[in-house]
């Protein structure tokens, strides 16, 4: 697929500012797909990111670049550029000399824009001055046009109005279904799925309480209280949600699930909706997946490269069972989508059977199960025996009549990937056995087995050395001690002292320090000493002794090399690591 001279201009750029090897251009043009550019698929792979990107654009169009992020910009400037103007051209107004203004553009070429700032400037007398902001900047910087809580406020002063509780007679009601899609409402829902979109959130949720109803984004794993709407609008917030997902809003007994889906920002995002009824009212819960971004690969994941390289070589076994496991919301699916994409070619048939289906992959069979009309795990696997498989990834293994069809089709010729909830690794095997699997039959289909866990990684932007009590620091010693020389990273030492780190808070993290999540993983490979093990009933004697023979990396010890790495720290890694 031949490139755009101009990006082939951006990509040298990169390479010769050292933010790129040609080794790394090499394998992304491999990987290019119809619809994707080279610094798409750049990014996705984790080999740059956004401000390098940048910094290489403002080199090549000749275009100052500009670091906006955490910049207190001032309303009088901000307004210069009218929020709709501003949205359209992404562009902002960040700083005023005298008449000069300066103005970030996130692409500098686009001569619409241009022209918009030059009629800007001829009305209101100012000469512009331009540079090159990142997309983040310019998404952040937007923001402050109106922040959440003050946007919100505005549409309450209107819905108050018409769903206050007032003590004179009220007038004859509206139908619901017109109350609920009035303005007000649908806009403070709007407004809340915008800005959790913003910042990077993976769920809402919006609960009622003896008071005020609480609005929460869950971050990077954790929740943070955004915002809160008076209790009176409660009600007909839920009902707008659930108008959207297709719900029955006259239903307020029972949970119900559902979903919609929205662009925002030019992105479709899929929100899972799920609501709850509570002692108050009912409880919404919403899952914001964004499909537009694919699946990811198992290194934007924080796979290590050594678990890289076993993962890889397991999933190309012709026939056998690999299992994902761990808590919920440890990213099991995620890491199968990666695997999935890692796979997929024309000369296999892959069919999948998940609830839900977060991400779609060209290339893929995807089936969505549905428990209300009888299509569960069981029966979809059933039926995708039927379908000429290659390889089935099951979303997940919950009972015994779908571990002995996953076993069965792993045992007849195909390649079985799922997930399955225990603490570690070696959990796997006693589970599946309680669960009624034969021992003989497991030894002979499981061929791995990877943990794992999802740690906040710090921001890189405001990182810096932590200097750690002695008693974590030994015991650090002590557990990578355990560790083979050739699995420590270059640059890892168990001797000597420990480097650990920490994020300071900055703009760029919302002052949390955090960034994103990176895995935390282990891999238990079934080779013929474990599976001699497996048929015996699985003693723990001879496993410890047949994972220090695998030299094993436990969970615990991959978290503490990405701690002293500077990817997460130390408290993170001893919080995800608690049995």
């Amino acid at each position: 697929m031949p490139i755009p001279k101009t990006t082939k201009q951006i990509i040298d750029q990169l390479v010769a500012d050292k933010s790129l090897s040609a080794k790394q251009v090499e394998a992304a043009l491999k990987e290019l797909e119809q619809g994707s550019g080279l610094e798409q698929v750049l990014i996705k792979k984790g080999l740059i990111d956004e401000e390098a990107l940048t910094k290489a654009r403002a080199k090549v169009y000749g275009v100052p670049f500009r670091d906006i992020i955490g910049l207190d910009i001032v309303p009088e400037v901000l307004n210069i550029i009218p929020r709709e103007t501003a949205e359209t051209y992404r562009m902002v107004a960040f700083e005023k000399k005298g008449d000069e203004v300066s103005i970030g553009l996130v692409d500098p070429r686009d001569y619409q824009a241009i022209e918009a700032i030059e009629f800007l400037a001829e009305e209101n007398k100012f000469q512009g001055k331009y540079f090159i902001i990142s997309p983040t900047a310019f998404r952040k910087s937007l923001r402050r046009y109106e922040v959440l809580g003050k946007e919100v406020e505005k549409e309450l002063e209107i819905a108050k109005e018409r769903f206050a509780p007032k003590k004179e007679k009220m007038p004859e009601a509206r139908p619901i279904e017109e109350e609920i899609s009035g303005a007000p409402v649908a806009r403070i829902v709007a407004t809340i799925t915008r800005h959790a979109v913003d910042s990077g959130a993976s769920d809402i949720h919006i609960e009622p309480t003896d008071g005020p109803t609480r609005v929460r984004y869950r971050i990077d794993g954790a929740l943070r209280t955004t915002i809160r709407l008076p209790k009176y609008i409660h009600a007909a917030v839920i009902s707008r949600i659930k108008v959207m997902a297709n719900l029955k809003i006259d239903e307020t007994r029972i949970p119900q699930d559902g979903r919609f889906t929205e662009v925002i920002e030019g992105k479709k995002i899929d929100f899972r909706i799920s609501t709850f009824p509570c002692a108050e009212n009912e409880k919404v819960a919403m899952r914001i997946l964004d499909t537009s971004t694919g699946a990811p690969t198992l290194e934007t994941l924080g796979f290590s490269k050594e678990h890289a390289k076993i993962i890889q070589r397991e999933i190309s076994a012709p026939h056998g069972m690999v299992l994902i496991t761990g808590p919920t919301g440890s990213g099991k699916s995620t890491t199968l989508y990666a695997i999935l994409n890692m796979i997929k070619s024309d000369a296999v048939n892959i069919v999948t059977l998940e609830d839900p289906i977060e991400y779609f992959i060209e290339g893929v069979n995807q089936s969505q199960i549905r428990p209300e009309i009888d299509y569960s795990f069981v029966n979809g696997l059933r039926a995708i025996l039927r379908q000429d498989p290659n390889i089935i990834m099951v979303g997940e293994i919950r009972d015994r009549e779908t571990a002995e069809l996953a076993i069965h089709a792993a045992l007849t010729g195909h390649l079985l990937f799922s997930t399955i909830h225990t603490n570690d690794a070696l959990g796997v095997v006693p589970r599946l056995i309680d669960m009624g699997a034969e021992p003989f039959l497991l030894a002979s289909t499981l061929n791995a087995v990877v943990a794992q866990r999802l740690a906040r990684r710090i921001c890189e932007h405001c990182r810096e050395v932590l200097t750690a009590p002695k008693d974590i620091e030994d015991e650090v010693r002590e557990e990578l001690k355990k560790v083979f020389k050739q699995a420590l990273p270059a640059g890892v030492k168990t001797d000597g002292e420990l480097t650990f780190y920490k994020g300071r808070g900055c703009a760029r993290c919302n002052g949390s320090g955090y960034a994103g999540r990176i895995s935390v993983a282990e891999i238990m490979m079934v080779d013929k000493d474990m599976e001699r093990i497996i048929e015996a009933g699985f003693p723990s004697e001879q496993v410890d002794e047949a994972i220090k023979a695998q030299k094993m990396v436990k969970l615990r010890q991959d978290g503490f090399i990405k701690a002293l790495q500077g990817l997460t720290t130390i408290e993170e890694v001893m919080r995800i690591s608690e049995v």
